[in-house]
């Protein structure tokens, strides 16, 4: 045993930092054990955890008595229509669209690959989306495409259409950089299995959209991702180069990842639509691992209905993922939204165009119900979050590599990976029991309504739906008036430099529903694009 000066001003220090405190007594029956307790932490740091290897103790969003909601029929119709003489229509058209012109041979995956890899290279320096361009890549995968469609072979709906990848997601060959200075030479040997998945699905990979460093934020070792809509801006959360890049006309849609509203977040400020699949539906394998318990990857679209097709192809059980869960998934794009039951928490929802979707949906007779949650420490939940990860990229915080990260701010993960080391071990099981509690808590909410309704940044749902493992779905309702902010100060002052000028952006809300009930969020969401018909509208990109 190594031998460690403990003294009472030490353990009074310390109790500080977890806001505890010990009588005189009680500090002097610590002072001479509690060398043990640093003995056996500092030996369990001299074995490296690899960043994919889970603890023993695994996440399940189910309860005891949980019953797996029946699943529709997939019907999603590819509608026909006359192929656009002009090249911008054809890349903004959803993936329904684009599947049906590639089904009935009036358009190419080479042509459509071709059109997206122009508007990556000129649209791209302005928006820095792309961590990796893959034109020999993409291009190879097109043809073969249109050979496969050249002797009666279709895939599938995703037969031919390009997408991009979330840069937490290996990809044979492929630089997966996870965004971070540390990591940004990585080259994985394999797929992740949604790769797999999506290249068995006929897709063709464009290239890696930015993930923001170790999935926090839209800075990453290229610079900021860029808002589509107002450029001097981020895209906001981990997937903005998922969300820049489905809004700008870049790729037919892509593949992001949220712990914490890395789908959501950037989905609502670019515009998109974005879905956060239930925990355990859609394999992690391959992915970098930041929270095991709270890690999620999913769609994201420029229409609903698109997202259906998507989260087909990439659902199912992994062995590979330990947090796997075996379900089915299937969707009617037919199915009336009249028949649910929609909750909303009516305590937030102040702002007007929130207020609007409540109207919209009375419009097409709907009632909403207004939802009352328990008084419970919602936010604090959060502190799971930093635990894990601290724990992910422990190497990071304990050899002083987290100094290469660009961004240092009281924010960021450095910071953050340094005060969990203070999070209390007791404080961390408590909040797992809170957690449970939390989990029943919308077990209840659920057997009233359908589906609940969240303003996107206000209020605590996104906490709850991540930490509960409840899908939820980001979808456009309106556009608000938005005065350009300054960069962040750990951006050189050329970037930080903004016009100050307002520029209309997009808003949009949350619906959460029940455990692998993705389709009723997604039938809510068609009707709220279809009733507030704002959905069409484009960035004004050059």
């Amino acid at each position: 045993m190594t031998e460690h000066s403990i003294d009472d001003a030490t353990i009074v220090a310390a109790g500080r930092l977890v806001a505890v405190s010990y009588s005189d007594a009680e500090r002097a029956q610590m002072r001479d054990n509690l060398g043990g307790q640093i003995d056996h932490a500092i030996a369990r740091r001299a074995v490296h955890l690899a960043n994919a290897s889970p603890p023993a103790t695994l996440f399940d969003p189910r309860l005891p008595g949980f019953a797996m909601p029946a699943q529709a029929a997939m019907n999603v119709p590819l509608p026909a229509s006359p192929l656009p003489d002009n090249d911008e229509d054809i890349a903004f058209a959803p993936v329904r669209r684009l599947a049906g012109w590639i089904a009935a041979g009036q358009l190419t995956s080479v042509r459509l690959t071709k059109i997206y890899l122009d508007r990556i290279r000129r649209l791209d320096p302005v928006l820095h989306a792309f961590t990796t361009v893959c034109d020999r890549v993409a291009l190879d995968q097109a043809a073969r495409a249109d050979a496969l469609i050249a002797v009666g072979t279709i895939l599938g709906p995703l037969h031919g259409i390009p997408y991009a990848a979330k840069d937490v997601l290996d990809t044979a060959g492929i630089t997966t950089g996870w965004g971070a200075e540390p990591y940004a030479d990585r080259v994985p040997d394999t797929d992740a299995t949604v790769v797999t998945r999506l290249a068995a699905a006929g897709a063709v990979l464009l290239g890696k959209v930015v993930s923001g460093a170790l999935a926090f934020g839209d800075i990453w070792y290229g610079g900021q991702t860029r808002n589509p809509w107002n450029p001097e801006e981020g895209a906001r959360g981990s997937s903005a180069g998922p969300a820049s890049a489905t809004a700008a006309g870049l790729v037919g849609f892509a593949i992001g990842s949220e712990t914490l509203g890395s789908i959501l977040f950037p989905s609502a400020r670019c515009g998109v639509a974005g879905l956060r699949p239930t925990f355990g539906r859609v394999s992690r394998a391959g992915a970098m691992a930041l929270c095991w318990s709270l890690d999620k990857i999913g769609p994201i679209c420029r229409e609903v209905g698109d997202i259906a097709l998507v989260l087909a192809a990439i659902n199912g059980f992994d062995a590979a993922d330990e947090g796997s869960i075996d379900a089915p998934f299937g969707w009617d794009a037919g199915r009336q939204a009249t028949d649910l039951r929609v909750g909303y928490i009516a305590a937030d929802f102040v702002d007007p165009l929130d207020t609007a979707v409540l109207t919209a949906l009375r419009g097409i007779g709907i009632v909403p119900q207004p939802v009352e949650l328990a008084a419970l420490p919602y936010m604090a939940l959060q502190n799971i979050l930093f635990a894990e990860a601290a724990a992910a990229f422990e190497d990071l915080t304990l050899d002083g590599r987290d100094d290469l990260l660009t961004r240092q701010d009281p924010g960021a993960w450095p910071n953050s990976f340094r005060k969990a080391r203070f999070l209390s071990a007791v404080d961390h099981i408590q909040l797992d029991r809170l957690r449970r509690q939390v989990m029943r808590e919308m077990d209840s909410v659920f057997g009233r309504v359908d589906v609940l309704l969240g303003p996107m940044l206000q209020g605590p749902l996104t906490v709850i739906g991540n930490m509960t493992g409840h899908p939820g779905l980001a979808v456009r309702t309106g556009f608000i008036q938005s005065r350009t902010r300054e960069m962040p100060a750990y951006l050189n002052a050329e970037v930080r430099e903004g016009s100050g000028a307002y520029h209309t952006v997009p808003h949009a809300i949350s619906i959460l529903a029940p455990l692998f009930d993705e389709a009723a969020a997604l039938t809510l969401g068609q009707a709220l694009e279809r009733a507030l018909a704002v959905a069409d509208r484009r960035p004004p990109l050059p």
